[in-house]
């Protein structure tokens, strides 16, 4: 494996700051951080294609100005309500 020199000034750098302890840390932090990143993609691709099935099934909402209006108003009128039931409750 070869770095660039802007690469081994790096690690050098994270060395002689006390960052990291050999060469082989850098690459192990970069792997461990590699795999993480992998990990939330595979997650979110997961999610997408739970996304698309549910839309294949007739599932969720059309999105449009008109659909995006109606769900703030539905939003506002649940918490109006929520709000009043609030008020009525005993204490």
């Amino acid at each position: 494996m070869h770095l660039t020199a802007d690469q081994q000034a790096f690690v050098r750098d994270a060395i002689e700051s006390g960052r990291l302890a050999r060469e082989e840390d850098a690459v192990k932090e970069a792997l461990a951080l590699w795999e993480e990143r992998e990990r939330a993609r595979a997650e979110f691709l997961a999610t997408l294609d739970q996304a698309e099935a549910s839309l294949a099934r007739g599932e969720g909402r059309v999105i449009t100005q008109e659909s995006m209006r109606d769900l703030a108003e539905e939003v506002h009128q649940r918490g109006l309500a929520r709000l009043a039931a609030d008020k009525s409750a005993p204490r």
